[in-house]
């Protein structure tokens, strides 16, 4: 499977389905929708703030659909899904962790509000396990 062994397939399948279903509801998000994720996104990271929210909203769709595509197509090298996956919700994470109301006063523990963002911690989970999982794989130490 090129550098992607048979037992990461169930991990790849649903974490590209979930990006996949996130990129493709973002694809005709109203200006409101965007204006909200743009403002998560440039909260987090201010150089964001340039991009016109709808640019932004777009942006972020079309990598999450590529990353969902990506992650379990075998002739895509597993350094660069295990890597993009990782990347991607590093980034989304960290929109998580500067957006008010997200999470409780002085705790990384969500509010109600931040249920939703907050599960994207087990899409990095993913994507670090699968990455060290092919660093153990390549060094002979499985």
């Amino acid at each position: 499977m090129n550098g992607k062994p048979v037992r990461r397939l169930p991990l790849r399948l649903t974490a590209g389905a979930i990006m996949l279903d996130s990129g493709f509801g973002e694809v005709d998000a109203d200006r409101s929708v965007a204006e909200q994720v743009h403002g998560f996104g440039a909260d987090a990271y201010p150089v964001l703030g340039e991009l016109r929210p709808e640019l932004f909203g777009k942006a972020l769709s079309a990598a999450g659909i590529a990353t969902g595509v990506a992650l379990p197509v075998p002739v895509v090298p597993a350094a660069h899904t295990d890597t993009g996956l990782t990347a991607f919700t590093a980034g989304l994470i960290g929109m998580y962790l500067n957006a008010p109301g997200m999470r409780r006063l002085g705790s990384f523990r969500p509010t109600g509000q931040g249920t939703v963002p907050g599960q994207d911690v087990w899409l990095l989970d993913s994507g670090l396990s699968l990455t060290f999982d092919r660093q153990a794989w390549k060094g002979g130490t499985r």
